[in-house]
């Protein structure tokens, strides 16, 4: 096995994974006493998770997962911890054996984690491997973000994307990096975006694979009111008529039906009422989690009633990831990271604030089974200064997780012209 090593800052501790066995024993006992609710009245998933598939993951879970798989892949990465404004920050780091790496930060999403990260980490700092040059290295940071695995859960309020994104560029300068870009997808892409507009010493770049700022009438209509989808759409669209695209009516029927969405809307409105249900029944937080978009639902639908994987969504990863949600103990305190991003949208509404000039490069790549395909005009009027745009192959929401050499990929491509 390939040896990680990094110098460590006095003020970051090495951090290691290690679940007491009561833990685990709890959580397959909780799993076996599950309540079960009656079966759903259709044979599709439009009534939400399929008994049938959910009850396979549980089997799965119960009676073959091994947690400490995982936490050996985990302890065999350097991890590490460090306070950044009173608040325990986790995170991934290995750097490169190339010489001259470009430092680089990722941010995961929900309902994700570093998990979701791990198998991007090979083809991104160690590029000659995957087919790549050895001058295209990367030096990886991946965080936890605040309320999500093992990093703290805040215990005030404010912990929005845009304090997280002056956490990562603390954490970025306590680690000595006086150049880098960042990353970012989902809820992610909120907090690289933020980072993007705070602008902060050697920032280069940035590069997304979710588009979470819109042209400021899309936001507008989307946050300003509750408008029924079709006037939704004609507003818009009248809106941005002189910067119009065959995509954009597609993308915004797309964006229309995610702001309906069940955890799309719990999440931001009552964060601790689900909390409540979900920390109590890990095949609750199993549906819950896995009720996030149609495209990865069948995805992983398949994998375990079919064992028809697709890309790295196979079942251990899956349920890996769900696993740690359990153990940490973050189904309320991640879904608050939802609460704070829109308490934050709208207090910038209620003010007439538009967002921050930005004028860091940045890229963007549309992966094709995506909850919404972000027109190219929309990346252009947010960010102005797009360097690079492009639509992958394949791919969807997950996309590190489910394509992770077409993700590296792009990000090499990304930033080629910031090296």
């Amino acid at each position: 096995m390939r040896s990680f090593a990094v110098q460590v800052p006095t003020n970051i501790r090495p951090f290691h994974v290690d679940i007491p066995d009561e833990k685990l024993a709890d959580l397959r006992r909780r799993i076996a006493a599950t309540r079960w609710p009656s079966a759903e009245l259709v044979t599709d998933s439009s009534q939400g998770v399929q008994s049938k598939m959910l009850q396979k993951l549980a089997r799965y879970w119960e009676k073959e997962h091994d947690w400490r798989k995982v936490e050996k892949k985990l302890n065999a990465l350097p991890q590490f911890s460090t306070t950044i404004d009173g608040l325990e920050i986790h995170f991934i780091h290995v750097k490169s054996r190339h010489k001259d790496a470009m430092p680089l930060i990722i941010t995961h999403g929900w309902p994700g984690s570093v998990i979701e990260m791990l198998d991007v980490i090979g083809p991104l700092t160690d590029p000659t491997a995957y087919g790549g040059g050895a001058d295209e290295g990367f030096d990886l940071v991946v965080p936890s973000l605040p309320g999500f695995g093992f990093s703290g859960q805040p215990t005030e309020l404010g912990w929005n994307p845009g304090r997280v994104a002056r956490a990562w560029a603390e954490l970025m300068q306590r680690l000595g990096y006086t150049r880098y870009v960042a990353q970012g997808g989902d809820i992610g892409a909120n907090v690289t975006d933020e980072l993007a507009r705070l602008a902060p010493a050697g920032l280069a770049g940035i590069h997304l694979n979710f588009l979470s700022a819109f042209p400021f009438e899309v936001g507008a209509a989307l946050f300003g009111g509750l408008l029924p989808a079709g006037l939704f759409k004609r507003l818009v669209i009248a809106a941005l008529a002189a910067h119009a695209e065959k995509k954009e009516p597609v993308a915004l029927d797309a964006l229309a039906a995610l702001f309906r969405r069940g955890y799309f809307v719990e999440m931001p409105e009552h964060p601790q009422t689900i909390g409540y249900a979900l920390t109590d029944t890990p095949v609750g937080l199993a549906a819950w989690m896995l009720d996030h978009d149609e495209d990865s639902y069948e995805k992983i639908s398949r994998a375990f009633l079919e064992g028809n994987v697709t890309g790295g969504l196979t079942p251990e990863r899956v349920v890996d990831n769900i696993t740690l949600h359990w153990l940490t103990n973050t189904a309320a305190s991640s879904a608050r990271l939802y609460w704070e991003n829109f308490r934050a949208i709208f207090a910038a509404l209620a003010a007439g604030k538009k967002p921050a000039n930005l004028s860091v490069p940045v890229a963007f790549t549309v992966f094709p089974s995506e909850i919404f395909q972000a027109p190219r005009s929309w990346a252009e009027k947010v960010y102005p200064n797009l360097i690079y745009f492009n639509e992958a192959e394949k791919g969807g929401h997950f996309a590190a997780w489910e394509e992770p050499e077409i993700f590296a990929r792009e990000l090499r491509a990304a930033f080629s012209s910031l090296r």
